[in-house]
């Protein structure tokens, strides 16, 4: 359960970014989620309902985009469609994952500023 040890880490990037800005509270969070990121959505929505007591992040709610995984030919760029297999059949090389799937960011934080 990997997801509390990010949440921890989410929440303490939070708490750094409205220190360093004055910040008197936080109102929201988008956390976007690529399919391939090793997260479960419903987990780490769980952990950050769990962890966020005390913390900044108190009456912030976490908003989650999920980001579907893509997949491009290394050498042409083309994009290889879901379920295909993963290898493009004008260059005959194979895909890897286009940017986007497989990575977690911090996208917004609404804080209260005086």
């Amino acid at each position: 359960m990997h997801e509390y040890s990010l949440i921890q880490s989410l929440v303490g990037r939070v708490e750094a970014e409205a220190s360093a800005r004055g910040a008197t509270a936080v109102h929201r969070l988008v956390v976007s989620v690529g399919e391939l990121a090793g997260v479960d959505p419903e987990l780490f929505q769980t952990a950050y309902d769990t962890f966020r007591a005390g913390t900044i992040c108190e009456a912030a709610p976490l908003e989650l985009r999920r980001v579907p995984a893509r997949w491009t030919c290394s050498g042409c760029a083309r994009e290889i469609p879901r379920g295909e297999v993963l290898h493009c059949p004008t260059c005959h090389l194979p895909a890897r994952v286009a940017p986007g799937g497989d990575e977690i960011l911090l996208e917004t934080i609404e804080m209260e500023v005086p």
